[in-house]
């Protein structure tokens, strides 16, 4: 089903007209579920969606999650029946259709217990059109039914990239655009360095440069020993016609093949193209990997790593699969599987429609397929381990940061807060959210200063403090509330113990507990600063002394100040702790200025054309687009403005005028600003 369809409304799905669902018990639910094919859809008590699944007998299989007599001693069974509020269902006419609704679902609505995988947008693929006038080789995102040739698609872009280099350096075809192509005079570097046939500019032999083609494309598929023979046979041809110049380049392109060659790995065979996947569980993490195998050798490979997956590991693959092909435009010949998957069969049968040719799952127990199978479950357990490492680390650096700062709870979630303005003007303000010591951009959020006028940062941080606490007190007093406003486990101001100030007082106005040690955490940190030695102090007899210095002068660390210390906490300017609260805040300072600019430049753009009378948006828009800038409109004369559409010439008199006038004044400022 397309991405943006909605979903059939059959007379078959499930739904009970007599009792609402938020009345109805997850036993009468149960009762109720049909028998036929099609997806189910687990909800919790706010509606939201837990998990998305498909069976070939939705009554039977839904069953099975909520059987106590079945002896199931999974951890996620007692946990769907604490969280599972209701069920729905949609009846398809067979499984493929539910396989196939099974995947947008998941896709559309993102549930918290399904694999989420991105869009095949990330997916890089080469393309080359034997049918347009000297063809090139480019680097496309998605794959089409236009004839051309389509090499890929490659899970890694540096992949993808060094494979175009690659037919750069050792094939002659050409890499300007069509546009290029048609307008230069005279030969580019690349045919100077005879890494072009330069069909732009030089007389070429369209059998010459079809043979490049040819060539590109059977180094592509992998098909080296062919492409080796007809470029041996080539040179021997050359070199009998006393072509010996032309013979040497190919001579030259073998000896490079033959070396690019060599460094990919042969792992198979059978010359076939594989997707080995490897698989690696520890409790609700998980790690898949899928290893590309491409005409017997290994092109590359692509980790995925998923949490929370209460759900058993072969309904996670089979689901992992179905979205995972659902966004690739070419299945392989073959899948190879650690394990066995109950819809194995229909999963073939579906990649086997969509490549146009058989392909076969597979479960290899012995033999060369099952030493890739293993080979892929190493490199999932040792991409596993590596990003376990990293959460190890952050947990540890976390409870460092717990320790010193006498948190109630590991500060998990944490938030910052930063200010950015020029004396006053576009004010705004910025938030950004740690999650286990990591960005998480999707939480990031900026406001604008609606009641602060003057350059007043307290007064600024009141505001947008006072807006968030708002907004949390609102989201949990709400039953449709969701997770985005749940205050942090530790929240930042940047600045000294005067923002620290502001921030107690905006929680303790808007009703937020802020008590140590049970409400929320709130610290500020303020920036490394220089502290200077004292003046030089002269005497009448010209005797010049330096009083001594009071403490130690010269640049002092960045200091965090708690609601219940007079002083800044010590913590050393090097350690784990330190390094995630100074990343936390330099990246609040970041969002905050580049928003700042972006507003101060659409003033700047339009601020001194909303001055002239008669000009409104719309014809702003026109003159701008017209002239480019605000300085050429500036420049232009009376007859250059009334050559725009729809400028009268009241209107391009208006303009003309008002800006003669201001260039006469010196007096007047400008209403651009430098960037800070």
């Amino acid at each position: 089903m397309p991405e943006g369809e909605e979903l059939p409304n059959q007379p078959s799905q499930l739904r009970d007209a007599e009792i609402a669902p938020e009345r109805r018990t997850l036993a009468e639910v149960l009762e109720r579920l049909p028998s036929q094919p099609g997806v189910y859809l687990m909800k919790d008590r706010r509606g939201k969606m837990l998990y998305i699944g498909k069976a070939a007998n939705l009554r039977n299989r839904v069953r099975q999650y909520f059987q106590p007599a079945s002896g199931d001693t999974r951890d996620f069974v007692p946990l769907l029946e604490s969280v599972v509020a209701d069920i729905e269902t949609v009846v398809t006419s067979n499984e493929k259709e539910a396989l196939l609704l099974e995947n947008t679902l998941i896709k559309r609505h993102q549930p918290r217990f399904n694999v989420k995988l991105t869009d095949d947008k990330n997916f890089l693929s080469l393309r080359l059109d034997p049918r347009v006038e000297w063809p090139r080789l480019e680097i496309v995102r998605r794959m089409a039914d236009d004839g051309a040739w389509y090499f890929g698609p490659y899970h890694s872009a540096s992949a993808c990239r060094e494979a175009l280099r690659v037919v750069n350096r050792h094939f002659r075809l050409r890499t300007c655009t069509n546009h290029v192509l048609h307008h230069r005079s005279r030969p580019c570097l690349q045919c100077q360095i005879s890494r072009c046939l330069g069909p732009c500019c030089v007389p070429v032999s369209p059998d010459e440069y079809a043979e490049q083609v040819r060539d590109v494309r059977l180094f592509l598929e992998g098909k080296s020993d062919e492409l080796l023979a007809g470029l041996r046979a080539r040179m021997q041809e050359a070199a009998r016609q006393t072509q010996f110049e032309r013979a040497s380049i190919v001579r030259d392109q073998i000896q490079a093949l033959e070396t690019v060659l060599q460094s990919q790995r042969v792992v198979s065979a059978d010359l076939l193209d594989q997707d080995v996947i490897g698989f690696c569980r520890e409790g609700m993490a998980l790690e898949v990997v899928v290893l590309s195998v491409r005409q017997g050798k290994m092109i590359g490979s692509r980790a995925f790593s998923f949490a929370r997956q209460e759900f058993p590991d072969a309904e996670v693959l089979s689901s992992f699969l179905g979205l995972h092909y659902d966004l690739l435009p070419m299945p392989p010949d073959e899948v190879l599987l650690p394990f066995a998957i109950a819809d194995a069969d229909l999963k073939a049968e579906w990649l086997s429609e969509k490549r146009g040719k058989k392909v076969q799952i597979l479960v290899p127990a012995r033999g060369p397929r099952h030493d890739l199978v293993e080979l892929a479950r190493k490199n999932a357990a040792a991409s596993f381990a590596s990003r376990r490492n990293l959460r190890d680390d952050a947990e540890a650096t976390l409870g460092r940061l717990q320790r010193r700062l006498g948190l109630p709870r590991l500060p998990r979630v944490i938030e910052c807060y930063d200010i950015s303005h020029i004396q006053g003007a576009e004010t705004v303000a910025s938030l950004v959210v740690f999650v286990d010591a990591q960005p998480d951009k999707s939480r990031y959020r900026t406001y604008k200063i609606r009641q602060a006028e003057s350059p007043d940062d307290f007064a600024c941080m009141y505001e947008v403090l006072s807006r968030r606490f708002r907004r949390a007190r609102e989201s949990a007093q709400s039953e449709d509330s969701l997770d985005t406003w749940r205050l942090p486990d530790l929240l930042v101001v940047d600045g000294g113990k005067g923002q620290l100030s502001v921030a107690l007082a905006a929680a303790r106005d808007t009703g937020t507990d802020v008590r140590p040690g049970m409400g929320l955490p709130i610290i500020a940190l303020a920036k490394e600063r220089d502290m200077a030695l004292p003046a030089q102090a002269s005497h009448a007899d010209g005797v010049v002394e330096r009083p001594a210095a009071v403490g130690r002068a010269g640049p002092q660390p960045d200091r965090v100040f708690l609601p219940q210390a007079k002083d800044a906490i010590p913590i050393r300017a090097n350690s784990a702790e330190m390094f995630v609260l100074q990343r936390l805040r330099d990246e609040a300072h970041r969002f905050a200025v580049t928003f700042h600019r972006s507003q101060r430049k659409k003033r700047t753009l339009h601020s001194e054309l909303s001055q002239v009378p008669g000009i409104g948006p719309a014809r702003q828009r026109d003159l701008l687009r017209h002239f480019g800038s605000l300085k050429k409109i500036r420049e232009a004369s009376l007859e250059d403005l009334l050559a725009v559409p729809g400028i009268t010439r009241k209107v391009a008199s208006a303009v003309h005028d008002y800006f003669a006038v201001r260039s006469e004044s010196p007096r007047l400022i400008s209403h651009r600003r430098a960037d800070p």
